[in-house]
């Protein structure tokens, strides 16, 4: 198996949480904000260290629930600070930016990387498209067209044109070209069926970001292996990512209460405002193909979120324990899920990030030479 250390790079420290959405900025402090992108920098460098396999960061916008609104601002700064690890950006929020200009930064830091790149697209969060003025309800196909620009600038020898649905290009010849070939590994987010079909039509991994149950997120994984089987490809666990958040400390008894204060401040601060936000655009868009979609979505936000820790852990939506619990839970996602790389969210809410690099050391001792060869 392999692993991957993913950041979010949440704002701490705010006492309240944000009214509205967009959240009022007038509460940042510059000063403070240097010394964070340092600390999680600097974490996020430390995943070489402690043995993951890929470090991964994504993009969120007009929020405190993230402070990375460029991640691969981030990924450039990575591949100054490690040698190995691949360096995932999981990933750009393709329908709302410049296909071309995408393919170009990637391509950029593969070649930075030394190769090391993983191109992660995803549609993003269903309000983030107000912040940059695009409908909702092109998301699917603003996806689609995108993502086949990008494919064929990677790979098309000559200058070529475009004249699609959404995008127009007189002419597109990137420099510098990817220096992985035929391209960068390929990530793709799935939250449904419907979502997990349209991923397997393309050359790319599938990550599952937001598990109620492990009945739920296999329905999703069959439907990605029976696309990809439509479309003349095999794929084998290497394929499928799931996302965890994750707690590892000395005792189950100090991961639950450590999670559970974390989590607390994520739900009540950092979600809030996304969530009030959400709801009303999945209300007046077709973000998801029918309304059953959209009410099975919020109706799954709200399990994992009215859930204990206990109860999320048996439901197999976080990984938190011991080293030797979180290995119990690692080989269950394994036999259940088939899943060949599990993505891992350490800094959750306020949790300290003295834990949190503890974490990553009980993870390289205790757990991982449990399930490297799983």
């Amino acid at each position: 198996m392999q692993f991957s250390f993913f950041h979010l790079m949440p704002w701490t420290g705010l006492d309240e949480a944000p009214s509205e959405w967009p959240a009022p900025n007038a509460g940042f402090d510059g000063e403070r904000g240097t010394q964070l992108y340092e600390t999680y920098i600097s974490t996020m460098a430390h995943a070489e260290a402690c043995g993951f396999d890929w470090v991964g960061a994504n993009e969120h916008h007009y929020s405190p629930y993230s402070i990375m609104s460029n991640c691969n601002l981030i990924g450039a700064a990575l591949t100054q600070r490690t040698s190995d690890i691949k360096i995932a950006m999981l990933g750009n929020l393709l329908p709302l930016l410049n296909p071309v200009r995408v393919a170009e930064e990637y391509a950029m830091l593969d070649v930075m990387s030394g190769g090391r790149l993983v191109a992660g697209f995803v549609r993003g969060i269903p309000h983030e498209y107000i912040s940059y003025n695009i409908p909702p309800d092109e998301s699917r196909t603003r996806m689609r067209e995108a993502l086949n620009i990008i494919l064929k600038a990677w790979t098309e020898p000559e200058p070529f044109g475009w004249e699609g649905e959404h995008y127009q290009y007189r002419a597109i010849s990137i420099w510098p070209k990817p220096r992985q070939k035929p391209h960068p590994l390929m990530l793709l987010s799935a939250s449904s069926e419907e979502s997990a079909d349209f991923v397997g039509a393309f050359p790319a991994m599938v990550g599952l970001t937001l598990i109620s149950d492990l009945d739920v997120a296999a329905k999703i994984i069959d439907a990605y292996r029976a696309s990809a089987r439509a479309h003349g490809r095999e794929v084998g666990p290497q394929d499928i990512l799931i996302g965890q958040q994750t707690c590892i400390c000395e005792t189950d008894e100090e991961a639950q209460e450590r999670l559970g204060e974390a989590a607390a401040y994520f739900h009540r601060v950092l979600m809030r405002p996304q969530q009030d936000a959400q709801r009303i655009i999945l209300q007046k868009t077709r973000f998801f193909g029918d309304e059953n979609q959209s009410a099975y979505f919020q109706k799954r936000l709200q399990t994992i979120k009215g859930r204990t820790i206990k109860e999320q852990i048996e439901a197999g939506s976080i990984l938190c324990g011991s080293p030797e619990s979180v290995v119990r839970q690692i080989r269950r996602l394994r036999d259940k899920l088939g899943a060949g790389r599990i993505n891992m969210n350490m800094k959750i809410g306020t949790m300290p990030d003295e834990v949190v690099m503890r974490g990553m050391e009980l993870f390289r001792d205790r757990v991982l030479p449990h399930v490297r060869d799983l």
